[in-house]
């Protein structure tokens, strides 16, 4: 019989194959699309590549407990970079997880932190997060670090505090002993991930996951909420991944056309559904300069939490 630990790895494990496997998902990989050098496949890899490692992430918040003290080391930037180190190894597709590897380690420490004979609620889940994201020290910060650089993310410009290209940054973390959450505060601004830790992982729990449940009640299709899910993430917060590669108003300009391809009905009627294809083909013709990465990664960080309450496909 399958320990806590595994079940939760798996779950999360399965939050990554449900997110790559949606289709069409405009502008990013999925079943019936690759990229040139990223292939569908490659993501598949990397959610096997991961689930050890979430699995890690998971005993690890066993051990914690709920109960954490300043001095209790969780380690989470050590097995965020073990995660990435992994994903590469796996696959050759480049950069496919750093984003879901920078959401789903801290939810599955949270998620390990409840007791295993106490359910898994999102609303426990949460509470355990708020304490993970604000235990964490300069020595998560600089692993963290570490594994953006091998993950060699795209869209990487130049910022002007702590940037991730400038050898100077992992110094000056750690003169000034920043925390990981220190340093996403910073990075906040212009990075919707950083700002999901900063802000109580709010697209997860107040957009995606209510999208994800509502859309499952009405049309009890997997692909169908996690494609609408996915929009409806992308037509509220601009892909900050795309703001990065093409600048704020061409990513307000596409969360516009999400929101339109929402109004007729997304993947619930054949209109909206000729629109998601159509937005699909126009992304994917960008040089996937326009590929919403980022909303991808929220859209799994929700899944994540909807899998480790129990939805099974």
């Amino acid at each position: 019989m399958p320990s806590r630990h595994d079940e939760i790895a798996s779950a999360l494990q399965l939050a990554l194959l449900l997110e790559v496997s949606a289709y069409p998902k405009p502008g990013n990989v999925h079943r019936t699309r690759n990229f040139e050098n990223t292939r569908f496949e490659h993501f598949l890899a990397s959610a096997a590549a991961l689930s050890p490692h979430l699995r890690l992430a998971t005993l690890r918040g066993n051990r914690i407990g709920e109960r954490l003290t300043q001095n209790v080391e969780l380690g989470i930037g050590e097995c965020i970079k073990r995660a990435v180190d992994a994903c590469s190894q796996w696959q050759h597709g480049g950069n496919t997880s750093l984003g879901v590897i920078l959401l789903l380690t801290p939810i599955a420490y949270a998620a390990g932190m409840i007791p295993c004979r106490t359910a898994l609620t999102a609303r426990r889940i949460r509470r355990n997060l708020r304490k993970v994201v604000t235990h964490t020290t300069s020595g998560d910060a600089v692993n963290t670090y570490l594994a953006i650089l091998h993950a060699s993310p795209g869209g990487m410009g130049e910022v002007p505090e702590l940037d991730i290209k400038d050898e100077n940054s992992i110094v000056e973390i750690r003169r000034r002993d920043l925390s990981l959450l220190d340093v996403f505060r910073v990075s906040a601004k212009y990075d919707t991930i950083s700002w999901e830790w900063v802000n109580d992982f709010s697209v997860t729990f107040d957009i995606g996951l209510p999208c994800l449940i509502r859309e499952l009640r009405a049309t009890r299709d997997i692909n169908i909420a996690v494609v609408d899910t996915y929009l409806t993430i992308l037509s509220r917060i601009p892909d900050t991944l795309i703001a990065r590669k093409r600048g704020m108003i061409t990513a307000k300009e596409i969360s516009r056309r999400a929101t339109s391809v929402l109004r007729m009905g997304g993947m619930k009627t054949a209109r909206g559904r000729r629109a998601v294809e159509r937005m699909d083909e126009t992304l994917q013709r960008s040089d996937h300069a326009c590929n919403p990465g980022t909303t991808a990664d929220l859209t799994a960080s929700a899944l994540s939490v909807l899998m480790l309450e129990g939805y099974r496909p």
